[in-house]
């Protein structure tokens, strides 16, 4: 009988045992992708702080004329190590070698390997000083940001097309004429834009070739269909060759496919001779807006000079108050901050910025209270994605990884 107990009794403690130990494996696969999910958003988030923070110092930096440098995370390595125990001892309140109580612990280790890089170089510093190409700003204007943020932080000036010359005006507080007169073109802008009635697409150029029938090898007939389109005309017995090419990036306030073939050529003759960071537009009478008809193109500035012109506005360039002009339609969302990225400088750090930096003593932040808290967030987050187009591919260590080990 005795034996029989103590057979029972093995038997018990040894499912006790074996519970025990699925309670801790079940633990243990519960906690890693708990702590995966933690450790991406932590880094994430790191990471991103990090960039914010130098864009801030950099803007900082170009106010007191000094080097702009950035450095980026290339890889990062976590590993996490969980190391489990598991036990038993005698319950209190049964008997003794007969009733076990389980005991279970455990601990998680974490190591960080995290490899910071410096973005330079010769192609980063190239890109860096290139002025931004239409097509940025056109990607995003697709993204419905205000054309006039993009235009006040992007464009260094606007050329106005009058006849047979043009009329420059920059986009620098301190040319008080030029200024003025760019504010109230993009102004004018923003306005038909508040109303979806403002255009940013390529203008589509059609050419047209006749060939006769007896030139085309039958051979090549398949080929010519891959690249043109193609209609065979019985009676002079001819094909004619069609193909549509994207010509130059153009803002209006129509639709510029309903123009007639020779006023796009002789729009796009006009462009030809224009850089690929020079976007043009075209705002014409008989549409919305078209109570101040206009022509001509912005210039768009390089990422480098945008941080210029920023950290220029913590000194005696700053923007400044001016009125769209009276034959611009009513802007509807009423934003027209005298900034185009308005900080906080201050001895203190303060308690409602969304991101601040120390510098020489005193503390920079963009300005998220006021009525242009929007704006100023929209514009920084601008000016973070702007720096996205231009940094290059951080050389990589390896494969970024994060891995967890039990």
């Amino acid at each position: 009988m005795k034996h029989k107990r103590r057979q029972s009794s093995y038997q018990w403690l040894f499912l006790q045992r074996l519970l025990c130990l699925f309670v801790l494996l079940a633990l243990t696969g519960c906690i890693s992708p708990i702590a995966l999910n933690r450790a991406v958003i932590a880094y994430d988030e790191a990471v991103t702080d990090s960039i914010s923070q130098q864009l801030l110092v950099n803007i900082v930096r170009a106010h007191y004329r000094q080097p702009v440098h950035f450095t980026g995370v290339s890889n990062i390595a976590a590993t996490f190590t969980f190391v489990a125990n598991a036990g038993a001892i005698p319950s209190p309140g049964g008997l003794a070698g007969a009733t076990l109580m389980p005991i279970f612990g455990g601990s998680l280790a974490e190591s960080p390997t995290i490899s910071i890089v410096p973005i330079e170089g010769e192609e980063f510093t190239q890109r860096l000083l290139t002025p931004f190409p239409q097509s940025k700003l056109t990607l995003l204007l697709r993204q419905h940001y205000d054309v006039d943020m993009l235009l006040r932080m992007m464009a260094q000036e606007v050329r106005m097309a009058h006849s047979e010359r043009h009329s420059v005006h920059r986009n620098i507080p301190s040319d008080k004429a030029g200024y003025e007169m760019f504010r109230r073109v993009v102004l004018h802008f923003s306005a038909i834009q508040d109303h979806n009635q403002l255009y940013a697409e390529p203008l589509l150029l059609k050419h047209t070739w006749k060939i006769p029938s007896s030139s085309i090898a039958p051979d090549s007939f398949q080929s010519l269909q891959k690249e043109f389109i193609v209609h065979y005309d019985a009676e002079d017995d001819s094909f004619v060759l069609r193909k549509h090419t994207p010509g130059p990036i153009l803002i209006t306030n129509y639709d510029p496919d309903l123009l007639p073939e020779e006023e796009r050529e002789a729009l796009n003759e006009r462009a030809r001779d224009w850089d690929v960071s020079d976007i043009a537009f075209d705002i014409r009478a008989g549409h919305y807006g078209g109570e101040w008809p206009m022509s001509g193109m912005f210039r768009l500035r390089s990422f480098h000079s945008i941080l210029g012109s920023l950290g220029e506005a913590l000194g005696n360039e700053k923007g400044y108050h001016v009125e769209k002009d009276a034959r611009t339609p009513p802007i509807l969302n009423n934003e027209n901050p005298d900034q185009t990225l308005e900080f906080v400088v201050s001895k203190l750090p303060s308690a409602d910025a969304d991101l601040s930096i120390r510098w020489n003593d005193r503390y920079y932040a963009v300005n998220t209270i006021g009525p242009h808290a929007r704006w100023n967030r929209n514009a920084f987050q601008l000016l973070f994605l702007l720096f996205q187009m231009t940094v290059t591919d951080l050389p990589r260590i390896g494969v970024p990884s994060i891995t967890i080990a039990k």
